[in-house]
């Protein structure tokens, strides 16, 4: 049963982020968002130097908090895909760069959505998210008593 309840809110997940990406227009191309990483990004990413380790800790943390775009429920640091890669990437250069944790998810978001994000803000575009699973909950509650009462109303 947990195994149910667990797809269905993924389903409704996914309907609700397909739902939030198709009201968003973007100017970006998808080919340009989802390229394949090539093998000097893959190096740049494996190789990258920083500048202290509190930067490099602060960047793979928050690589850790970030969701692949593409492997649905994996960080950008578990995932292997191309996306993921580029992504780590970016999220390295923007730390060196100086950039905080706030203006790199902010980028993110922007250019992904809330999908990105483990925890997504309760705002407009999510609160069926958050709201979906206890509307069926009670859903199921009701049914149930429904059809306690008739079971019982036919003895």
């Amino acid at each position: 049963m947990k195994n149910i309840f667990m797809l269905l809110i993924l389903f409704i997940h996914i309907f609700l982020l397909n739902f939030a990406c198709a009201k968003e227009s973007s100017n970006t191309p998808l080919n340009a968002i989802f390229s394949p990483a090539n093998s000097e990004q893959i190096k740049q990413v494996e190789t990258f130097v920083f500048k202290n380790i509190s930067e490099q800790t602060r960047a793979i943390n928050l690589s850790r908090e970030l969701r692949c775009p593409q492997c649905l429920n994996q960080n950008l640091m578990e995932s292997n895909s191309p996306i993921a890669k580029d992504l780590r990437l970016i999220v390295y250069q923007m730390v060196d760069q100086g950039k905080s944790n706030n203006e790199i998810i902010e980028f993110m978001t922007q250019r992904f959505g809330d999908f990105v994000l483990y925890n997504p803000p309760f705002n407009q575009r999510t609160y069926l998210l958050w709201l979906g699973p206890l509307l069926l909950i009670l859903l199921f509650v009701i049914a149930g008593i429904i059809a306690v009462r008739k079971s019982i109303s036919k003895d």
